[in-house]
């Protein structure tokens, strides 16, 4: 995750900036720097690779500012050069940005048109010259930064400093993270309140949508609509804490909050945004040659397994077989030398996971991983791995690393399609602008949650809960009943709706909720029709839909509105409810979310 921080300060800022960008060293980058107001006029120092090479740079080239920012990038748009790190800058302003803009190609075209000259593969760019073209239409500088954003599509979290201005900064955020924090004649900017432990520890969290207009003493807090707001200031207690909750109540609540910024770190690294095309490292197999492969996992990795066996039978027309690990390591499977195994687990280390693996060895399988820690044991011992780049995950009940694992399956079905055969360039194309959206996606889910909070509290009495899902959506399914079981205690089943006939309908009565997942997609009437069996037995229906309630044809108790989307995306996107209807109904419980009773994070024993 790429790191932001800006100063506002009384003193030379360069040195503190660096400082605070090594406090966000824990989220990866690959390259750094910072841009300064040096009577008046922008300067800025970057380097490629680590903070060190900035700080020699810097001891070169040295930096008497007090109003700055700075960042640590994992390269999205452009490669990891010293071009395209930002901050990006014209001479009136210069930008920061954590996100992904996603009509980036189209606001340049236009720029392009009018006079604007590129210099770098970014999409961060086109915001540099989007306020550009507004100070040179004689628009103050809150002004062309407030115009600029509203042209912006996606996620984004931006800090942006002025020519001459050397008592102020924007800060705006749409669904990646940004706190501000307070001082004496002084104000900070970062991603989260790691960054800006050693500066302060009074702090407020911008929430989606706004913008804010800072001073050294003052702050001017704007939402979507330009209304003027206030935001909660509170203490910080980041300075003890390797990671910080933030303005959550709980880890599990900011990992849940995070994705779509994980998410978006994930597919740039497997993603050329430029082309729309899929990169990846080299593999050791040709995916042409593959007759068929395994996959293994265990809990909530097994369900994003689940999600990829049809992903990569829909679009490589590619025979996958998928195990719980703790099964597959005792079956003797019968493989066939050279075939494919594919292990998936977020601490690298789940030792059924682990044995799996090395019985695939044995078997003279090639081997790749979906890990979240590139140390592990399972990446050691693996011919090629694909981390998915969701940094700490705190909360034992995995939230941004589910959704991470089934971003990075993603990208390798469609690699595979392609490889195969069975998917055009074309093709390639539409399905990677589908998963380019999912940020903006997921950050319209977690704008309100008013509802799931609602909800809670009528579940929080059942004793029983069913989810339904068809297809692709079976397995969250499988992943919210999961996720309810986990950390608030209640009993709760997933089924495949098609299966309810099969037996689970005679658990149906007017005091076990039914939450079905059910966008539009192309076993959505099929779905319905199951449904229909639930309503005509009294059954209390939750759907989860991008559909409207009337299309129903029966009364619903709760409807949760997700965002239309690509049919590949919608298993990531519909993963989120499910998250939070688990997670409030858990707090209403109060149990403990982060933490619940019998379970750990990493299980390294059988």
């Amino acid at each position: 995750m790429c790191g932001i921080v800006g100063i506002l300060g009384r003193e030379p800022v360069a040195d503190a900036l660096v400082d605070a960008l090594k406090r966000l060293e824990y989220r990866g980058y690959d390259s750094a720097g910072i841009a300064t107001l040096e009577g008046g006029a922008l300067e800025r120092r970057r380097a490629e690779g680590k903070l060190v090479n900035l700080e020699a740079r810097l001891a070169k080239e040295p930096m008497s500012g007090h109003a700055g920012i700075g960042h640590t990038r994992w390269a999205t748009h452009g490669a990891p050069t010293e071009t395209n790190a930002h901050p990006h800058m014209t001479d009136k302003v210069s930008v920061v940005h954590n996100g992904i803009i996603e009509n980036f190609r189209d606001l340049r075209r236009e720029l392009e048109g009018q006079g604007a000259t590129f210099t770098t593969e970014t999409d961060t760019e086109v915001i540099v010259h989007l306020i550009t073209h507004n100070l040179d239409n004689g628009m103050a500088p809150a002004e062309a930064a407030a115009a600029a954003l509203e042209r912006l599509e996606g996620a984004y979290a931006l800090a942006i400093i002025f020519k001459g201005e050397e008592d102020l900064m924007i800060g705006a955020r749409e669904g990646s993270p940004l706190a501000i924090g307070f001082g004496e004649g002084a104000m900070f900017l970062g991603s989260d309140a790691i960054a800006l432990a050693p500066l302060t520890d009074t702090i407020t969290y911008l929430e989606d949508g706004d913008w804010a207009e800072i001073t050294r003493n003052s702050l001017k807090i704007r939402d979507r609509a330009g209304a003027e707001v206030e935001r909660a200031v509170q203490k910080s207690i980041a300075s003890a804490l390797l990671v910080d909750k933030g303005n959550h109540r709980h880890f599990m609540a900011k990992e849940i909050h995070e994705q779509p910024e994980v998410i978006s770190h994930t597919l740039a690294h497997y993603i050329d945004f430029a082309t729309g095309r899929i990169r990846l490292p080299d593999l050791p197999f040709d995916f042409k040659d593959l007759k068929r492969f395994s996959i293994s996992a265990c809990g909530t990795a097994y369900y994003a397994g689940l999600v990829a066996k049809y992903w990569f039978e829909r679009f490589a027309r590619l025979p996958v077989e998928i195990d719980i690990a703790s099964e597959f390591r005792y079956r003797d499977v019968p493989l066939e030398a050279d075939g494919l195994a594919l292990f998936i687990s977020q601490s690298g280390e789940t030792a059924d996971t682990l044995a799996a693996l090395r019985y695939c060895r044995e078997q003279s399988q090639h081997i790749i991983s979906i890990v979240n820690v590139r140390e592990s044991t399972i990446a050691r011992e693996s011919d090629a791995i694909l981390p998915i780049l969701a940094g700490p995950e705190i909360g034992v009940a995995s939230t941004k690393a589910f959704t991470c694992q089934l971003a990075a399956l993603a990208v390798l079905a469609i690699a595979a399609g392609r490889a195969r055969g069975h998917i055009s360039e074309q093709d390639e194309q539409e399905l990677v602008s589908a998963l380019i959206e999912l940020p903006r996606h997921i950050s319209a889910v977690l704008r309100d949650e008013s509802d799931y909070v609602d909800l809670a509290h009528d579940l929080a009495k059942a004793r029983d809960i069913l989810y339904l899902g068809r297809g692709v959506n079976y397995p969250i399914a499988l992943e919210g009943a999961l996720k309810l079981k986990e950390i608030s205690y209640i009993h709760a089943e997933g089924y495949a709706a098609g299966e309810l006939k099969h037996g689970p309908i005679a658990l149906i009565d007017e005091d076990v909720p039914v939450i079905v997942i059910a966008p539009k997609d192309g076993l959505y009437d099929k779905t319905l029709s199951n449904v229909q069996e639930v309503a005509a037995r009294g059954g209390r229906i939750i759907m989860i839909s991008d559909m409207d309630a009337t299309d129903f044809g029966w009364d619903v108790q709760k409807l949760i509105t997700i965002p239309s989307s690509h049919l590949f995306t919608q298993p990531l996107i519909a993963a989120v409810p499910v998250q939070l209807i688990a997670y409030h109904t858990a707090v209403v419980m109060g149990t403990d979310v982060d933490q619940p009773r019998n379970l750990a994070k990493s299980v390294t024993v059988e």
